[in-house]
C-alpha cells in the first residue's frame, strides 16, 4: 500500500474512533477500564457487572467477537461497558484529550512464538511509553498469557520501561478472577501486574501511528 493512502486510511480511522469515543466520555465521570483483545466479552462484561462504580471498554479486532460481547452486556443490562471495533493504538490516539484509563487489562493476546513476528505483539517499549500518556497517575496495568516466553519478554519490558513500576503479587493481587474462554484452553498462566509512575509526558508526545497494529488475542 502506498505511505500516503496508508497514512490517509490511518487518520480516517482515528477520526471514526474519535467521533464514537467523544459521547462515551461526556457521558460519564467514572474511571475508565480498557480491555485490549476483549474476546468473547466475558471478563470485562463480568468486571462491569462487578465494578458498577467503574466504566469498561473492550477492544478487538473482529467484529463477531464484539457482537457476541454486547449481546453478553444487554443481556445483564449493563450501562457502564461499550465495545469497540479498534486497534489498541489507534484507540490510544482517538481518545479525547481529557480522557485517562484507571485500568488496563491485557489477557491472553497473541504470542506471536516466532522470533520474526516478535514485532507484532501488543506488549513493546513504543506500546507502554504511549499508553503511560493516556494513563491517570498510579494506573494498573494487568498482564496475563499461557505462553511463558511472552510472559518473560512482556514483562521484562515492563520492569525495564522508565513509566512503568512492576508490583510484587504480594504488594498487588490480581484484581479480578473469571476463568474465560482462552484460559480454559491454557494448562496453565502466568501474570504481573505493573502502576504507571508519576512524570510521565503529556498527551501531545505520543506519535501518531503510520499504520495499525495488531491487538486482539
Amino acid at each position: 500500500m502506498p505511505l500516503e493512502l496508508a497514512q490517509a486510511l490511518t487518520a480516517s480511522r482515528i477520526a471514526d474512533l474519535r467521533a464514537r469515543l467523544a459521547p462515551l466520555f461526556a457521558g460519564t465521570t467514572l474511571p475508565v477500564t480498557l480491555e485490549v483483545g476483549s474476546g468473547h466479552g466475558h471478563y470485562l462484561t463480568a468486571y462491569a457487572q462487578a465494578h458498577p462504580e467503574r466504566f469498561c471498554i473492550g477492544i478487538d479486532l473482529i467484529p463477531d467477537r464484539l457482537e457476541r460481547s454486547a449481546r453478553k452486556s444487554t443481556r445483564a443490562g449493563l450501562s457502564n461497558i461499550a465495545w469497540l471495533h479498534a486497534d489498541v493504538r489507534l484507540f490510544l490516539e482517538a481518545l479525547p484529550d481529557n480522557a485517562h484509563l484507571a485500568e488496563v487489562f491485557i489477557l491472553f493476546s497473541d504470542p506471536w512464538p516466532k522470533r520474526r513476528h516478535w514485532k507484532n505483539r501488543v506488549v513493546q517499549s513504543e506500546f507502554l511509553t504511549a499508553l503511560a500518556t493516556r494513563c491517570a497517575p498510579e494506573a494498573r496495568l494487568c498482564f496475563r498469557t499461557d505462553h511463558a516466553p511472552y510472559f518473560s519478554y512482556a514483562r521484562d519490558i515492563a520492569a525495564e520501561h522508565p513509566d512503568w513500576r512492576l508490583c510484587s503479587e504480594f504488594e498487588e493481587p490480581w484484581p479480578f478472577e473469571l476463568v474465560t474462554v482462552f484460559q480454559q484452553r491454557a494448562d496453565s498462566h502466568q501474570s504481573f501486574i505493573a502502576r504507571r509512575r508519576a512524570g510521565v509526558p503529556p498527551v501531545s508526545a505520543i506519535e501518531p501511528p503510520s499504520t495499525p497494529a495488531s491487538s486482539s488475542e
